[in-house]
């Protein structure tokens, strides 16, 4: 039994591979560590169907257009984990808590 579902849509784990090249992750993560944690998620995700008119129709929207793919996938969710500062200062959003990674784990704990 999990405590919660990783929810995602296949153009936030495409953000989510793209984030993870970046070079400054390697200071932290070795490549395979990266690869490992990203293949995880793709596996045991709950994957939603997130077409881009579910983007516009987002409300209220994100100041960047480009974050409204993660508030579609939310709209379904309690919490939205995020340390983007377009999402954060939407908290709440329509009911869902959007929190830094550091907060959901205090909730949960």
């Amino acid at each position: 039994m999990s405590l919660c579902d990783v929810c995602a849509s296949q153009a936030t784990l495409d953000e989510l591979k793209e984030a993870l090249a970046r070079e400054k992750f390697r200071l932290y993560l070795t490549d395979a560590a990266r690869q490992e944690f990203l293949h995880r998620v793709e596996n045991n995700a709950r994957l939603f169907v997130v077409r881009g008119q579910d983007c516009l129709s987002v409300d209220p929207t994100c100041r960047d257009p480009k974050d409204n793919k993660f508030l579609a996938v939310a709209a379904e969710s309690e919490v939205l984990v995020s340390c983007d500062k377009d999402l954060l200062v939407l908290d709440p959003w329509n009911g869902v808590r959007i929190l830094r990674p550091v907060e959901f784990l205090s909730l949960i704990r």
